[in-house]
């Protein structure tokens, strides 16, 4: 059975910075778009990156882009996320997704995990 998993959210101070993890099992990403997307309480949801299947590109979201970086182990299924100069608005569940394209990681992911959840407050 397909799945993802995320670890290592939690609270961060304004200016700080964290890592996420994500583990998958039951697909390979190398067949597969993989990134975070994050949904903020009462918002929809907000692409963060994205690796393109097609050209393993990477793809950030606007309000992200110079601000993290992302790795991913194809061989072991993981991915991981360093996010850095936190803010108030960064606050969020963020989601690892599996999805046919970048363009559809929000609208239409074909797996996706539970959600870790990052809170910036001091």
């Amino acid at each position: 059975q397909e799945q993802m998993v995320e670890s290592g959210g939690g609270l961060v101070q304004p200016g700080g910075s964290l890592r996420l993890s994500c583990a998958g099992s039951g697909f390979r990403f190398d067949d597969y778009s993989i990134g975070w997307f994050r949904q903020a309480p009462g918002k929809t949801r907000e692409a963060v990156v994205c690796i393109s299947s097609d050209d393993r590109l990477a793809y950030y979201g606007d309000a992200v882009k110079d601000r993290l970086s992302i790795w991913v182990d194809a061989a072991k299924n993981s991915l991981g996320l360093h996010m850095k100069d936190l803010r108030a608005g960064d606050t969020a569940v963020y989601y690892c997704a599996a999805t046919q394209t970048c363009h559809l990681v929000t609208s239409e992911p074909t797996f996706w995990g539970q959600g870790t959840q990052v809170t910036v407050a001091t």
